[in-house]
């Protein structure tokens, strides 16, 4: 059997020592092992890939020889359980539903949840659960408080924002405190807000670009997670931006995907920690 051990701690001397002589006597296999030390946080990670069958109380004799509060867990083959939120934009969605169904990556995508029935065909053909929750009629928090009520009865891993266009409140970004991973139409920090190719062509930009990261209060601040661009010219409109843009998009979104159903992905602050 395959596992996956990950750690996160305050930093101390011979932890990687510890961990690795703990497999040791549980006959786990090392075959990859990743870890860095954030100086200034005094913060420890480290994913460890495995092979082997590790006792019940592995985990509690590791943290037992680890500094107290660190957080461990312990991976199998199973696959990460990601619900999608979408408008009406098809690029992002339509990527990861492919990717599943040509198995790409070790997610299963449980639900799609939108506010418009605009791509209901889209996900219906992939034979995933669609869900329509209409904002027309209710306030924010009224909206977000009937997704989050559906989102939660399929308890994921991950909440994914497929260019769902709707800022979140701050009780529904607690609800899922640390899973929620948004893709931003930018190279940020950069133009947010409305039309961004349409100001990226307005300046003139030589590169443009896109963004993942997980989602906080602050409006498209949360911890970058992936970033990628491209380069244009002035021969470029503002349409055909948006059309390259698109396509770093989804590929930046189901990078974002691949790095969580990896267990590669650790928050640190307002920043990440993200293993090749």
């Amino acid at each position: 059997m395959s596992y996956i051990l990950t750690t996160e701690c305050k930093d101390d001397i011979g932890l990687i020592a510890k961990i690795t002589s703990l497999c040791h006597e549980h006959d786990l296999n090392i075959t990859r092992n990743n870890e860095f030390v954030d100086k200034e946080g005094q913060r420890f990670f480290m994913r460890t890939e495995l092979t082997g069958t590790p006792s019940n109380n592995f985990l509690t004799q590791l943290r037992q020889s680890l500094p107290t509060g660190a957080k461990l867990n312990l991976y199998g083959q199973e696959r990460t359980k990601v619900v999608l939120l979408a408008t009406k934009e098809a690029h992002c969605l339509g990527g990861v539903l492919l990717k599943q169904y040509e198995q790409a990556f070790n997610i299963e995508v449980q639900a799609v949840i939108a506010n418009y029935d605009t791509l209901e065909p889209l996900v219906k053909g992939f034979g995933i659960p669609f869900h329509l929750v209409s904002h027309e009629g209710l306030s924010r928090a009224e909206h977000d408080s009937a997704m989050a009520d559906l989102i939660a009865q399929y308890d994921p891993d991950i909440v994914g924002l497929a260019k769902y266009m709707r800022i979140l409140t701050p009780e529904f970004v607690s609800r899922f405190d640390g899973k929620i991973i948004n893709i931003h139409h930018s190279f940020l920090p950069a133009f947010i807000g409305a039309k961004p190719y349409h100001q990226a062509f307005e300046r003139g930009v030589k590169i443009i670009g896109a963004t993942a990261h997980f989602v906080n209060d602050e409006l498209d601040e949360g911890p970058i997670i992936a970033q990628n661009i491209t380069q244009v010219s002035h021969a470029q409109n503002a349409e055909e931006m948006a059309k390259i843009g698109r396509d770093i998009e989804k590929t930046v979104f189901c990078n974002a995907l691949q790095l969580a159903c990896e267990h590669k992905l650790f928050i640190n602050g307002n920043k990440t920690v993200v293993f090749s």
